[in-house]
């Protein structure tokens, strides 16, 4: 095609037609053909090119010029319609497409050199800002329930455990502390949550041995219910807490 050949100034023949209009400085719909075709006669017999492809399709185009010229002079032709025939409306919508071709061209052209300085490199997150999760929303994961229910039961159960110490038997002996950590106490309460699907809360931390078993139970229950794992409800206002758990058992 025309738009592929590159000639001094000019990338083909439809290039040198739009340089000697602007030259011209006439309008592309009214092209007065034959002082355009005496110019590109005159442009391409003073071309010295050894590329005959290059050449043969300028020659085409000057035979077409010369083609509607000689229509120009004769009597319109009528379409259809009755309207007269333009010989050279063929010729102009072949030039505005390929002058729309250009600009569109010229602005890549642009935008590539712009973009030349600029260097893209893949994201780099902080390991931080990937690591970020948004902040739980405590009042949903309770279901209706408030932390102040959940700190009644746990003060009160707690009460239960510091009663049933013998004032007397507790003085004999060394007593040790005793060691009990979170992850431990999760491991041993996600493993419970998987075989019961349902439990009561008061139950489970009245069934700890001691205070600190019972401290470190509740705080266990919190990490869970953040995470999703279980879920906490009351049915009836000062009813039983009870707690569902989401969690299912791995089969062997």
């Amino acid at each position: 095609m025309e738009l592929s050949v590159h000639l001094d100034a000019f990338d083909g023949p439809l290039d040198l037609l739009l340089h000697l209009i602007d030259k011209n400085k006439v309008s592309i719909y009214d092209i007065p053909i034959a002082v355009i075709t005496d110019q590109y006669l005159d442009y391409i017999d003073s071309m010295r090119q050894a590329d005959l492809d290059v050449m043969s399709e300028f020659l085409v185009m000057a035979a077409t010029l010369l083609d509607i010229k000689s229509r120009m002079l004769l009597p319109r032709e009528e379409d259809e319609n009755g309207e007269e025939i333009d010989p050279r409306s063929e010729l102009v919508e072949r030039l505005l497409e390929y002058k729309m071709y250009r600009c569109v061209s010229e602005e890549l052209a642009d935008m590539q050199k712009e973009a030349e300085p600029l260097y893209f490199h893949d994201p780099d997150i902080p390991k931080e800002v990937r690591s970020y999760e948004e902040p739980v929303d405590v009042h949903k994961l309770l279901n209706g329930l408030t932390l102040d229910d959940l700190s009644k039961v746990f003060e009160s159960v707690l009460r239960q455990k510091e009663n049933r110490v013998d004032p007397i038997r507790s003085t004999f002996g060394k007593i040790e502390k005793e060691e009990v950590s979170l992850e431990d106490k999760m491991k041993e309460l996600t493993g419970f949550a998987k075989s019961h699907k349902k439990f009561s809360f008061r139950q489970l931390l009245t069934r700890q041995s001691s205070r600190v078993q019972v401290i470190v139970t509740f705080l266990s229950i919190l990490e869970l219910m953040k995470t999703g794992q279980i879920t906490i409800r009351q049915e009836e206002a000062f009813g039983e807490i009870e707690i569902t758990s989401h969690l299912t058992e791995e089969k062997a």
